[in-house]
């Protein structure tokens, strides 16, 4: 995260600033690695402006870039900067690595999570039929898409998972009402694969596998 001087701006009213406010919060977004919140963004100045103010600065800016290749998009843990879809791919070959894949066992417990959280190791398995390695799990607690919440109050207190901001984040979704109706989601052999998470790419899982061995890390 990085740092910002204590010389902020005093605010005297919105219209009589709205150009350097605008360039503040810009010029944060812009130097910021992770989401800023409102909160964060409102430590800027040091006339407090309130989130509604804020959000309209904000709303300015995105109309400004607009016709640019960098869009303002506001995620689950507050507002960032980021290259429009349709021009990932260009700066996609500035790291020509590849994408991790992940098996479909993985994609379907990640979706099982996503619809029905919190479950245990349990439900998830009712869902799918087969057994769930530990392995899927702490591929998806590795990733940051999930953790655990808390423990289900029965006999053996099993851990509780849900989805993580993180998750949204990398989804560029701001609350789990903005993920996809499962109407969108293609169901191949029984696993839900959704069209609208391009990074989760599946990779084929031999029926064979589809057991307790079933590893599900990435490729």
């Amino acid at each position: 995260m990085p740092r910002f001087t204590s010389n902020a701006l005093r605010v005297k009213t919105m219209d009589e600033n709205l150009s350097e406010v605008k360039l503040i919060l810009e010029t944060a977004l812009l130097v910021s690695h992770e989401p800023l919140s409102l909160h964060q963004l409102g430590k800027l100045f040091e006339t407090e402006i309130d989130h509604d103010n804020l959000r309209k600065v904000l709303d300015e800016i995105k109309v400004d870039w607009l016709a640019r290749g960098v869009e303002l998009v506001q995620v689950a843990t507050g507002w960032r900067f980021q290259a429009r879809p349709e021009y990932q791919r260009y700066i996609d070959r500035l790291s020509p690595e590849k994408p991790p894949k992940y098996s479909r066992a993985v994609l379907e417990t990640l979706a099982i999570i996503s619809y029905r959280q919190p479950v245990t190791r349990g439900d998830i398995e009712d869902i799918r039929g087969v057994t769930v390695s530990p392995n899927i799990l702490k591929t998806l607690e590795g990733r940051g898409w999930i953790d655990v919440i808390g423990n289900r109050e029965v006999p053996g207190r099993p851990a509780l998972y849900a989805t993580t901001k993180q998750f949204l984040d990398d989804l560029n979704l701001r609350s789990l009402q903005e993920l996809p109706s499962l109407d969108q989601f293609i169901v191949n052999e029984q696993m839900l694969i959704t069209e609208a998470m391009p990074e989760f790419e599946a990779r084929p899982t031999p029926q064979s596998d589809m057991t307790e061995a079933d590893a599900g890390t990435p490729a």
